[in-house]
């Protein structure tokens, strides 16, 4: 029985019990009655604390565990003001699509349906403009209603976000912080590893042109350091010392040709002198030696072999008195007063790179200690496995502290002009797009899509959708991002 039915029934029984015998005047006064308990009754099933009939129960948008049949209760785990949940089968006009609470990705069309991911009932989401809509804001959001606002302009019209209410009060509780977009000065600070390498344009490698017998030596190990022009070993080469004998007989034949006037002799003797130094030459006979030998006429057992700048014996691969044929390695010499740094940068951060851009060189090996360079080539094959690029830096090293194969730290900043920035915990990432929501004041939220630039450090840089002195959340933003997905405000990711 209904309480309306239980409440006529009682006042019927209690009109039937009075005395029959009734003062007129208080005779007409019972229907008044009657119909004074009746008009109670309604105000109280329609008041405030009362269920709607199409409402199964209420939830809670953050525990949808939590089910409760009056609407003023609050959800016992975060004290939420719960959401209206809808009877199945219901009248759905007011019904734009059915969610889930966790997975607001989800929209069905079937209020029977369950979430594909959880197995969870769905949860309906109103119509824009409707009274169940109006409703079902005012639970989700703690008062207020939902308004259009300006969306991306590349937004589908039906995937525009719209704004919504979050209770200041409730802000508080999940712990809502705000940001002021503003404009700034960008730095970027990018950070690489390298490593040390001799320079190949300063590096000279002995390889011995004639076959002979290694007579001395005047280096004897890896590290050594030799001085410009200093002997490093010396050849003996029987067929170096016949090619010296036949230069001086070709000298005399000349001065002798000369002498008697022979045109004919001292054209050809001048060919062959020709032919004999450039042989000279390509045995490694400096051609200082070679007009030493001119003037003497004194032929050298020995072919002596002299480093061309100052450097360091990188390696030694002869002895004293070893045979050596032509075209053995004989001895390695680096300059390292610049060496080489190869640093590998991602291939995101490759583009910024420039010739002739200044860069800073540490190791752990100097602590405090800074080397500069720049740099000179941007090799422009990327490794497949590690997806980065070669940079070929050149650093000062006068007092040889860096050494090859030395492992480095590089560090390039760059100044890449103003712009707006928002704060990196202000951006909810979807895959496609970038979203941040606006304060629009007195607990109004606004779901904002934005493009976003290159990030420096804590922020990004904005290409559009922000605007100078505007506030964005920047903390609990996936709090908010649900109640947005459940007021209807941000339909599409």
């Amino acid at each position: 029985m209904t309480p309306f039915n239980r409440t006529l029934t009682m006042n019927m029984i209690s009109v039937s019990r009075l005395p029959r015998r009734l003062p007129r005047a208080f005779s007409w006064t019972l229907p008044l009655w009657a119909f004074a308990g009746l008009f109670l009754v309604s105000c109280q099933k329609g008041g405030v604390n009362a269920k709607p009939a199409d409402v199964d129960y209420y939830t809670c948008t953050m525990h949808p565990s939590v089910r409760k049949q009056s609407p003023t209760d609050k959800c016992p785990i975060c004290s939420m003001d719960l959401t209206p949940v809808k009877k199945k089968g219901g009248a759905g006009g007011d019904v734009d699509y059915y969610t889930c609470p966790m997975h607001p990705s989800v929209k069905r069309q079937n209020p029977t349906d369950k979430c594909p991911i959880c197995s969870m009932d769905l949860t309906p989401v109103m119509k824009k403009g409707s009274a169940a809509a109006d409703a079902q804001a005012v639970h989700a959001g703690h008062g207020g209603q939902p308004t259009l606002g300006p969306t991306d302009t590349n937004t589908p019209a039906e995937d525009k976000p719209t704004e919504f209410t979050v209770a200041p009060e409730r802000q508080q509780q999940i712990g809502v912080t705000y940001a002021t977009i503003e404009k700034r000065s960008f730095t970027n600070v990018i950070r690489a590893v390298g490593v040390a390498a001799y320079d190949k344009q300063r590096h000279w490698d002995y390889v011995s042109r004639v076959e002979g017998y290694v007579k001395k030596l005047f280096v004897f190990s890896r590290g050594e350091l030799v001085e410009k022009d200093a002997p490093i070993l010396t050849i003996y080469s029987p067929e170096l010392l016949t090619t010296q004998n036949e230069f001086v007989d070709l000298l005399k034949m000349r001065d002798e040709a000369r002498a008697r006037n022979q045109a004919a002799v001292l054209e050809s003797t001048g060919k062959l002198v020709e032919s004999t130094k450039q042989r000279l030459r390509l045995w490694n006979i400096s051609d200082q030696e070679v007009a030493e030998l001119e003037k003497t006429r004194q032929p050298q057992e020995h072919l002596t072999l002299y480093s061309p700048f100052k450097g360091v014996v990188q390696d030694l691969g002869v002895d004293q008195g070893r045979r050596v044929l032509m075209g053995e390695h004989l001895v390695d010499i680096a300059d390292l007063s610049v060496v080489w740094v190869w640093a590998q940068f991602y291939q995101d951060e490759l583009p910024m790179l420039k010739k002739g851009l200044p860069v800073t060189i540490t190791t752990s090996s100097y602590p405090g200690e800074k080397f500069s360079g720049r740099i000179v080539v941007v090799d422009p094959f990327i490794n497949d496995a590690m997806r980065t690029g070669r940079v070929r830096i050149d650093v000062e090293n006068l007092d040889l502290k860096l050494r090859p194969d030395m492992y480095v730290d590089v560090d390039l900043t760059m100044d890449m002009g103003q712009g707006l920035a928002v704060p990196v915990p202000a951006v909810l990432p979807t895959g496609k797009r970038n979203i941040v929501f606006v304060d629009k004041g007195e607990g109004r939220l606004e779901p904002r899509f934005v493009e976003l630039g290159r990030k420096f450090g804590d922020v990004f840089e904005v290409k559009s959708g922000l605007q100078e002195t505007e506030r964005v959340v920047t903390s609990a933003n996936f709090l908010i991002d649900a109640e947005a997905k459940v007021q209807g405000a941000l339909k599409s990711w």
